[in-house]
């Protein structure tokens, strides 16, 4: 399964060391998703994740969050966030997501933006919060 992950699942994957987040990025790690990046979410990723007020918060060594941005660039899935969409007019910024997911050919694109979820769908690409996206990555754990 394809999937764009917005940068505050990343982020957040590297401050909650066992939330959707962190299983998201975990179901990478393993192989059970893919996920589809462009150098423009590559950018913001190493940016947010740098800054004093979030490495303070990270469960993540230095070293780690060095490692994680680094296996985004090389073993996710790059587009070249070329297409240019207005579609997130509440913050333009986020359209990069869509870009990449259209770009991708992505299913979904996990955020927990409310700019970007109040988008909901766009030309068949769902954007779901973690929650929502680990249910359909997991339907048979839906109960537990």
């Amino acid at each position: 399964m394809k999937v764009v992950l917005d940068t505050n699942i990343i982020t957040s994957a590297t401050i909650v060391k066992h939330g959707h987040s962190a299983q998201i990025l975990e179901a990478w790690h393993k192989g059970e998703i893919e996920i589809i990046i462009s150098p423009l979410i590559i950018e913001e990723i190493e940016d947010v994740l740098t800054r004093p007020r979030i490495v303070r918060q990270q469960w993540m060594t230095p070293q780690e969050v060095r490692e994680v941005i680094s296996r985004l660039k090389t073993a996710a899935t790059n587009t070249p966030g070329h297409l240019d969409l207005k579609v997130v007019t509440a913050d333009p910024d986020d359209d990069k997501f869509i870009v990449a997911a259209i770009e991708g050919e992505t299913t979904y694109i996990v955020s927990g933006d409310p700019h970007l979820r109040a988008v909901r769908e766009y030309k068949g690409v769902k954007i779901v919060t973690p929650s929502e996206f680990l249910k359909l990555l997991r339907p048979q754990e839906q109960g537990e």
